[in-house]
């Protein structure tokens, strides 16, 4: 598949690996049980796992294990960068909160109102379609972003670009999946959308308005937005996803990523630093985080895959094991997959970055990752709430 952008983690074969922890200033324990955690995702077969775990008083854990290239066997970077795929949407979801807090748009506004007459055909309208719905997953808008199927996809259209007027024509072709605000469904062109209402309100890219008011403001200085450059800034692991027309775990880490909302590279140290900052209260207002952390339920089809989950705009709240909830915003594809989590006051947070993929172990990828979030998130003088 081109990219899966739906929040589930897939797991890649490779051989073993050691695993290190670069320091843990959050205490023995919470050290040891990190570096466990981590073997336990590596040892599902998975290239390369880096895990980093801030407690309250912003010192960090980090944890890694395997390798960052399955030729070279070198180890995985503690401070490297991957693509984080979508996560990338509570980038963009704080953006337009921000805008709401400024006065410059309502989260009720039908898209008709900066888009007028875009979204029309086949029973979408913008008229019925709210900027809240494309935010929550519930506009009903079909999602048809290209995908590679095989590996021998991969290597005929890994350099394709598509604008996001394209992206909308190939949604458009297809009937609404249910009428807007009824059901909830993951929808990566939902935020594609979301990214034409913010250069319409603000007179500037999008991208440009979240490197000014969410990169910038959080300090997160590792973050980058590639645009239509295939490459990865150094230092990174190799992103590998196992296809069934070729064998072992085929190299993707060249290839532009045609939905520009999944395609920010960043560190674990900086998705911390998004998630702290926003859920402390640093990027947006009280109100509108309120509105951020409203959630509905996702409905059964995803149960077996993220229990007890629910979504808010641009988060998804999720039980702890220990009592209460933590907020996140996991993404996977491209080679790589990023899960994260913080609890509500801000103060503790996990962020992971594993390369490679392999779709037949999605649920036990997702399910052993949660564990290094949960276990991270539950630690000594942790609180869900």
């Amino acid at each position: 598949m081109r990219t899966i952008r739906i929040a589930v983690l897939v797991a890649a074969l490779v051989a073993g690996s050691g695993v290190t922890v670069e320091a843990h200033a959050g205490g023995p324990t919470d050290g040891n049980r990190l570096r466990r955690d981590v073997a336990a995702v590596h040892a599902l077969g998975l290239p390369g796992v880096q895990a980093r775990l801030v407690g309250p008083d912003g010192r960090d854990v980090v944890a890694t294990a395997g390798v960052a290239d399955l030729r070279t066997g070198r180890p995985v970077p503690p401070n490297g960068r991957a693509r984080i795929a979508s996560t990338g949407k509570a980038f963009i979801a704080t953006v337009v909160l921000q805008l709401v807090g400024e006065g410059r748009m309502g989260l009720d506004d039908p898209v008709e109102k900066w888009l007028p007459g875009l979204i029309r055909g086949n029973g979408n309208d913008g008229r019925a379609i709210t900027v809240r719905h494309l935010l929550q997953h519930t506009s009903g808008l079909h999602d048809d972003v290209p995908d590679f199927a095989t590996a021998a996809d991969y290597y005929a259209h890994r350099y394709d670009t598509y604008t996001p007027a394209d992206l909308l024509g190939r949604t458009l072709r297809h009937p609404p999946d249910f009428a807007p605000g009824t059901r909830w469904r993951y929808s990566n062109i939902g935020y594609i959308v979301a990214e034409m209402v913010i250069d319409r309100v603000t007179g500037r890219p999008w991208h440009e308005e979240v490197r000014r008011r969410v990169l910038t403001k959080a300090g997160m200085r590792d973050t980058t937005w590639p645009g239509n450059d295939p490459t990865l800034p150094n230092p990174h692991a190799r992103g590998y996803h196992e296809f069934d027309d070729a064998p072992g775990m085929t190299d993707v880490t060249e290839q532009v990523i045609v939905d520009g909302g999944a395609a920010f590279v960043s560190t674990t140290a900086d998705v911390n630093r998004f998630f702290r900052a926003l859920l402390g209260g640093r990027l947006v207002k009280p109100a509108q985080l309120a509105e951020m952390t409203r959630t509905v339920p996702l409905g059964p089809e995803f149960e077996e895959l993220l229990p007890g989950a629910r979504y808010g705009l641009g988060l998804f709240e999720r039980p702890l094991p220990c009592g209460g909830t933590y907020w996140s915003h996991p993404g996977g594809g491209s080679g790589y997959t990023s899960d994260n989590g913080v609890t509500r006051d801000g103060r503790r947070s996990v962020a992971v970055s594993v390369s490679g993929t392999r779709p037949a172990l999605f649920l036990q990828h997702q399910h052993t990752v949660d564990r290094v979030v949960e276990n991270g998130l539950c630690g000594s003088g942790s609180g869900g709430n």
